[in-house]
């Protein structure tokens, strides 16, 4: 029989909770099959304009960095202050619990199983290879300094160009591929290490940088590229699930990172949009359809379907196919 996924239930490795803050500590609770104690938390406010903030279990609970900047790790006591067997406790802070404010929290787990790591190394100076423990090619690398000096989140995507170790994506700014072979060497990665160079981005001499690894999974995560068709009935992109959650970004142009998820979109047409590299609060118009085996586009927008060629990572809410032979619902 054909194997369609190792996954059955995504949500043992990715879940995404919505709750309202009330100025006051609390724990947020995850909803999905499975239980899920999260390795990554990325928080965004909803209803307001403020920045997304990062925590990872590696680099330790109170440990923030902003996706939407390029500051460096700050200790802070009162955003996240746990992760929780099903879900992370926040603090007062109001940019994590502002009253009478909405916020989204994206959780992943960090397992081999899942396809993602989380590594942390210091920088030499000199290109280096650093290992991961995926047991695969990597096909994301997301790299941050986390103390030394400011500097751009940086991401390789097996998809950006032809030859992807020659190129980096900016997380932080709208900025497209920028050519900097210092930073991964002109190295592709491999299943036991990757490879960075001897630029500040990604390895400078004594700074620490943390860089967050993920590998394509089948039936639980795609990260791949498609090229819109700047029409309104948009262009559809295969990716062998049920998504819960999409993120976009335009590789030839300066466009904004775009973010989709089934829990706040709960239904077909899915309009409401947020983005990882500003502050802006939700948004609406930038129309997706979640179908059971990819993603339509569902505008000619140029953040995420005019006639360019964009990049995308995308995990499932369900495979197309379980491991039983058992097809998804649609949507």
């Amino acid at each position: 029989m054909a194997v369609y996924t190792t996954i059955d239930d995504p949500s043992a490795y990715f879940q995404t909770a919505l709750y309202t803050g009330d100025g006051n500590a609390q724990t947020i609770t995850n909803d999905g099959n499975s239980d899920l104690q999260p390795d990554w938390v990325w928080i965004s406010m909803r209803s307001h304009a403020d920045n997304r903030v990062l925590f990872d279990s590696v680099r330790g609970v109170t440990k923030r960095l902003v996706s939407n900047l390029n500051s460096l790790e700050v200790t802070v006591s009162d955003m996240v202050t746990a992760f929780n067997s099903d879900g992370f406790s926040v603090g007062t802070n109001t940019n994590v619990t502002g009253d009478g404010k909405t916020f989204v929290g994206w959780q992943w787990k960090k397992t081999a199983d899942a396809g993602f790591d989380i590594v942390t190394a210091t920088g030499t100076g000199s290109a280096k290879t650093i290992a991961h423990s995926l047991s695969a090619v990597p096909h994301i690398i997301i790299s941050k300094e986390k103390t030394g000096s400011v500097n751009d989140w940086t991401i390789y995507h097996h998809k950006n160009t032809a030859a992807p170790e020659t190129d980096s994506l900016i997380l932080n700014e709208t900025n497209a591929t920028a050519d900097q072979n210092t930073h991964w060497n002109d190295t592709a990665p491999t299943s036991s290490v990757f490879t960075v160079g001897s630029g500040s981005v990604t390895n400078r001499n004594n700074s620490t940088y943390v860089y967050y690894l993920f590998s394509e999974k089948q039936g639980f995560s795609k990260f791949g590229s498609y090229t819109g068709n700047a029409n309104a009935d948009g262009t559809f992109v295969y990716t062998g699930f049920k998504p819960a959650w999409v993120m976009v970004k335009k590789s030839s142009g300066a466009n904004n990172w775009v973010i989709q998820d089934t829990k706040r979109n709960p239904r077909n047409m899915m309009t409401e949009f947020l983005m990882a590299n500003v502050t802006d609060a939700e948004g609406t118009g930038l129309n997706f359809d979640f179908l059971s085996n990819g993603f339509k586009l569902r505008s000619n927008s140029g953040g995420t379907n005019s006639a360019a060629t964009y990049v995308y990572l995308a995990f499932a809410g369900e495979p197309l196919v379980t491991s039983e032979g058992v097809p998804a619902t649609a949507r």
